[in-house]
């Protein structure tokens, strides 16, 4: 199939429709010819926070700081009760592939959420978002809690298939790609596909029923959703923020 052809094909397959699982007829070769089509759209450019916003909350302040073309977390040591710092794109997004590179401090923890609902009744991304893990993998107790808990994993969920992660302080290539029609999902990091997963159906309920988010009603329940950058406490930086929707 030419291409012209099959962007008009898929533009009508999939148009409109808010769970594409639903009626999804495309195969996988075609879903990668038409993301290849695709330009990417930048989501930080590293001079402005545009395009983000605190989860629940408004503009991006401190202790978020920009520098040298990357955005900075730099927690507070004290912070009022309840208070937290995670970012969420000002957009929504249901099938994608999200490129970026992270650092994160030595001893430090973090994560990248997709399918994150912004809502008052959610106090925190972690509660709908699926996460990617930010470790520094040598340091953070939670590294010894399980292989599924390592950077790049799927958090509690999906180990990596390989230890591909660099040391805290260095930058981290990470890109996840989140694919509804085809029902896939992966983790490169630093140029190693280290996680694949389904994102729906039988396969995707039962990942979660064997996790820690076994009985949390909305954890994963939004194909379409937020990307979310994590405040955990720790120092992390983030750059080279874009996005190929498909």
């Amino acid at each position: 199939m030419k291409k012209p052809m099959l962007l008009a094909v898929l533009a009508l397959t999939f148009a409109c429709k808010e769970k594409p699982k639903e009626n999804a007829q495309v195969s996988e070769e075609e879903v990668v010819e038409v993301v290849e089509t695709k330009e990417w759209t930048v989501l930080f450019d590293g001079t402005s926070f545009d395009g983000w916003h605190f989860y629940n909350d408004g503009a991006v302040t401190e202790p978020w700081k920009m520098e040298d073309g990357a955005m900075v977390l730099y927690p507070p040591e004290s912070r009022p009760e309840g208070a937290n710092y995670n970012l969420v794109s000002d957009k929504e997004f249901t099938d994608f592939v999200l490129s970026l590179e992270w650092k994160i401090a030595e001893g430090g923890n973090s994560g990248i959420f997709w399918g994150v609902k912004e809502d008052e009744k959610y106090g925190e991304p972690y509660l709908t978002g699926p996460e990617i893990q930010v470790l520094d993998d040598e340091r953070h107790p939670d590294a010894k809690n399980g292989t599924d808990r390592l950077a790049g994993a799927l958090y509690d969920m999906v180990s990596p298939s390989e230890k591909a992660v660099k040391p805290a302080g260095e930058w981290n290539a990470v890109e996840i790609m989140i694919n509804h029609k085809t029902n896939e999902g992966y983790v490169m990091l630093n140029g190693t596909k280290v996680v694949e997963f389904p994102v729906e159906g039988e396969g995707w309920a039962e990942l979660v029923a064997n996790s820690k988010f076994a009985d949390w009603e909305a954890f994963g329940a939004f194909a379409t959703g937020k990307i979310g950058l994590q405040d955990h406490g720790n120092v992390v930086a983030f750059r080279n923020i874009k996005i190929k929707e498909f």
